[in-house]
């Protein structure tokens, strides 16, 4: 199984947000990604598109498949003025 660690930011994030912790689990046991960034860093980064009831959130992770662990980077809701209305394309 893998283990999922949360930034500080994240967390402070999702509380801000009222995104639930298991919700954001959901959306990466989901692995519903929008953007893949693993070209980009160090290690494989993903952006991930979650649900908290109808509204759609964001989840940035970074994963080391070495030691199986998944970071929450952050956790944010996409903003309509740079998202398409189905918050998985950027205008």
């Amino acid at each position: 199984m893998t283990k999922i660690l949360y930034r500080v930011h994240a967390v402070q994030r999702m509380f801000e947000r009222e995104i639930a912790a298991g919700k954001v689990r959901k959306a990466l046991e989901a692995a519903d990604v929008i953007e893949d960034y693993s070209t980009e860093m160090p290690e494989p980064s993903r952006l991930i598109m979650g649900l908290q009831g109808k509204r759609p959130f964001h989840v940035v992770t970074s994963e080391n498949p070495e030691a199986n662990e998944i970071t929450v980077v952050t956790v944010y809701l996409p903003d309509p003025n740079k998202w398409k209305k189905d918050f998985r394309s950027r205008k």
